[in-house]
């Protein structure tokens, strides 16, 4: 189970790193061919769509990964035992908010489905298609949160927190700037 989660974790990063590819060719080609005189306009929808899938796709990759900004202060200064079940704490809050967001965002893009809405932009696209991203972010990175509270509910420290002791351990501060 833990090698076919991380491998979840894993594709869903890649799938928004693709993204993030696909803005920049986007965008050039969109550039290029507007000198050419050819009409882009269609190109700014597909370049939305493809921002909030980055966003909503890299969650549970960048959580697990400890590039979610966490304050830390209060939880260095307390005891180990302590600081298990602050730890345990936040992540039940997590697991709440981030289950009332996929929540809605499932009920709404089902919503889009049965309604059969359409987006207002140059493209006549199936909204539930471009929202789906925002589901399956949201379901993938609740599983994240999920996952993470029974490592820390087992004794084990957060994985997200051990991520960041080895990248800091390793000279890598890049991601405390």
């Amino acid at each position: 189970m833990r090698k076919f989660l991380d491998r979840l974790y894993l594709a869903t990063g890649w799938m928004s790193a693709f993204c993030v590819l696909m803005i920049c060719v986007l965008m050039i080609a969109q550039s290029v061919l507007r000198e050419m005189g050819v009409r882009t306009g269609a190109v700014n929808d597909v370049v939305a769509w493809m921002c909030a899938a980055a966003a909503f796709l890299s969650m549970a990759h960048a959580f697990k990964h400890g590039d979610f900004v966490r304050v830390t202060l209060l939880l260095e200064k307390l005891s180990p035992k302590t600081r298990h079940w602050y730890e345990l704490g936040c992540l039940t809050v997590g697991i709440v908010a981030v289950g009332y967001m996929t929540y809605w965002a499932t009920a709404f893009t089902y919503e889009s489905y049965v309604f059969h809405d359409v987006s207002d932009g140059l493209i006549p696209m199936p909204k539930w298609i471009p929202e789906l991203s925002f589901v399956i972010g949201s379901w993938v990175f609740l599983i994240a949160i999920v996952d993470e509270w029974f490592l820390v509910f087992q004794g084990r420290r957060p994985t997200f927190v051990v991520a960041v002791e080895e990248r800091h351990a390793a000279g890598d501060f890049s991601s405390d700037v």
